[in-house]
């Protein structure tokens, strides 16, 4: 036990200091401990991170998207597809006995088709093949195999136009006609062939390319 501390007072007489208690061993272990505190909770902040990186999923990347192939991702059967313009008149209409779609080049192969196509004055146009090849929005029919279009009569009383070859290319919306394959050309009674055609109906020119021959039959075609 520790013996009491004398020291002087005012009065000159010596005077007792309260001695203080010995320090028990747990305040002697937590006096240690709380030195070394701070590090301690330094070097536990670092091992909950490390293990929240650890842990922590890691986002996938984005698959590249793959490339569509060329097959078709739906098919029809013995099917009519008809357009109409903004009053809601008939524009055109198309029917086959098969019918595939493929998407890498969002085309329409139909096979054994009809086609009926009216321009804005009401003029009738039709066409026929063994194959067609259509874009999206039908405004582009490639024919192939016995390949017949017909443009009707005009309202003015030109005779009808008639195209036959085994590939004709119809650009419906512009009205014209090509292709790089012999072809026969009948207007009313004359009758033209040649290895190549050009035919824009708006400017009514026909360009016939290659070995050209034809008919002409007075008072025929005007």
């Amino acid at each position: 036990m520790t013996a009491p501390v004398a020291s002087a007072s005012p009065t000159g007489f010596p005077r007792l200091a309260a001695a203080r208690p010995p320090r028990s061993l747990w305040q002697r272990l937590w006096e240690s401990v709380s030195i070394y505190l701070p590090v301690l909770l330094m070097g536990l902040l670092a091992m909950g991170t490390y293990w929240l990186v650890k842990n922590t999923p890691l986002l996938e990347a984005p698959e590249p998207q793959r490339p569509l192939s060329h097959d078709p991702d739906y098919t029809m059967s013995r099917f009519a597809v008809r357009s109409f313009d903004p009053a809601g008149r008939l524009k055109t209409e198309l029917f086959g006995q098969e019918g595939r779609h493929y998407p890498d080049t969002d085309t329409l192969e139909i096979d054994q088709v009809r086609m009926r196509s009216f321009s804005p004055q009401g003029q009738l146009t039709t066409a026929n093949a063994a194959r067609a090849v259509s874009n999206g929005d039908g405004s582009e029919v490639q024919l192939f195999g016995n390949a017949v279009v017909v443009r009707e009569a005009g309202v003015k009383g030109s005779p009808p136009t008639r195209f036959e070859g085994e590939f004709l290319h119809a650009f419906v919306a512009t009205e014209r006609l090509v292709s790089s394959k012999p072809v026969t050309l009948t207007r009313g009674a004359d009758r033209f062939t040649a290895d190549s055609l050009q035919y824009d109906h708006t400017e009514r020119v026909a360009e016939l390319q290659g070995r050209v021959r034809g008919v002409l039959t007075p008072g025929g075609a005007r």
